[in-house]
């Protein structure tokens, strides 16, 4: 094998942690740059709503085409996104003012960031599949952690630089990760055609009645990412009664997102002993606890507590999810199936945002977190139903 075959995992480390990096510019920082633009709380909240919903639609659309296996790869798709964002960040550095264009471009790159999202993980098992060794946990793990570094320093360099570092550091991340993308080219292996039986399930329809417990799931796990996407966005309302600053809550955040990495580096090791089934109900119970101790969160500490449940929660939904799929569907549908486990996410974070801060304005916090530990439950109870009647499809099918 050429070196330029070689170090798979690597390359597969710089596309996830400059696509966090660039996330972190886009997704976290989203209000600060568009506060500085002149738009208001309310045209902020409508962009990023509009955006998820696009990314929602778009997603599964996306992927169909490319679970066609034509030209539209993977690979492609990443590099064209990669691009599209690219321009968009260079127009955002360059346009002083305008609120109508700036409110379309970013929407469009908002969302065209959360499609290219799950394209990402399909690589992974696409080029798993070819004979490339990449190591999926720790590669996903340090996407986190590029992240969570990613947020610490931008913070501090926007007070030093202006809302403009945003953009400027982005076009670094990007033209990294195009140029990596570029040469992430998958050997040249001969690969089974899909058989004749084999379809593609493309209609939403057909694909709720091929896998009727995976889309089941897919429900439990929107309200996972309710109540998730609630603390996320509100974390400031939520610990300021209990004394806490801007400062805590930056490292109350990037705490949970460093914690992400031990969980995801090692799932293949504790997939051994693990179920996939079993770590996503895993997952949930955590999720669940999670929330409900920063319902009751008497002080700072248990709040760090909270946080630190997300080695349990987040850390083992992302990889034992994209598993599921991996090992759920037929060839032709796991681009889909991937598409539409990161659409749950999305999808919890539009009703969030919709729901949540109409909560906290009338009914306060407390109710707000309430609602959540409740919105969790339900989906956990979703879950649970979902992954035994898999299992028991799954059984039958065996039998």
């Amino acid at each position: 094998m050429s070196s330029g075959k070689k170090f798979w995992t690597l390359r597969y480390i710089i596309i996830n942690a400059t696509y966090f990096a660039v996330y972190s510019g886009i997704h976290a920082y989203a209000s600060v740059f568009l506060l500085e633009k002149g738009f208001s709380n309310t045209l902020i909240g409508i962009t990023l709503a509009l955006a998820n919903i696009l990314s929602v639609i778009f997603q599964p659309i996306v992927a169909g085409l490319i679970d066609k296996q034509g030209k539209l790869t993977n690979r492609n798709v990443s590099m064209a996104s990669t691009a599209l964002l690219l321009i968009g960040s260079v127009l955002l550095l360059l346009i002083k003012n305008g609120i109508v264009v700036i409110f379309i471009i970013f929407a469009l790159i908002y969302m065209v960031q959360m499609v290219y999202q799950p394209i990402i993980t399909a690589m992974y098992f696409e080029y798993e599949a070819a004979g490339c060794n990449i190591y999926y946990g720790l590669a996903r793990g340090l996407g986190s952690c590029g992240f969570a570094i990613t947020s610490i320093f931008t913070g501090k360099a926007i007070g030093w630089f202006g809302v403009n570092i945003l953009m400027i550091l982005d076009i670094i991340f990007l033209s990294i990760a195009l140029v990596v993308l570029f040469f992430f080219k998958k050997p040249e292996v001969k690969t089974a055609p899909a058989a004749k039986t084999e379809t593609a399930h493309n209609n939403l329809i057909s694909f709720i009645r091929t896998y009727p417990s995976f889309m089941l799931f897919v429900l439990g796990a929107v309200c996972f990412f309710f109540a998730h996407n609630a603390i996320n966005d509100y974390m400031i309302q939520v610990i300021t009664p209990l004394g806490g600053t801007e400062t805590q809550m930056g490292i109350a955040v990037s705490c949970a997102a460093f914690l992400e990495l031990p969980t995801m580096a090692l799932i293949n090791k504790i997939m051994k002993k693990i179920s996939v089934k079993n770590l996503l109900l895993i997952s949930g119970i955590a999720f669940f606890i999670k929330h409900l101790l920063m319902l009751i969160a008497p002080n700072m500490a248990v709040v760090y507590i909270s946080q630190a449940f997300q080695m349990f929660a987040y850390a083992v939904f992302i990889p034992a999810g994209a598993y599921f799929v991996n090992r759920t569907m037929a060839r032709l549908d796991q681009v889909k199936g991937q598409a539409y486990i990161n659409c749950s996410i999305t999808l919890g974070g539009v009703f969030s945002s919709l729901v949540c801060g109409r909560l906290l304005d009338i009914k306060g916090v407390d109710f707000m977190l309430t609602v959540s530990v409740i919105v969790t439950g339900i989906g956990l109870a979703i879950a649970f139903v979902a992954l035994k009647l898999w299992r028991e499809k799954r059984q039958a099918s065996v039998s």
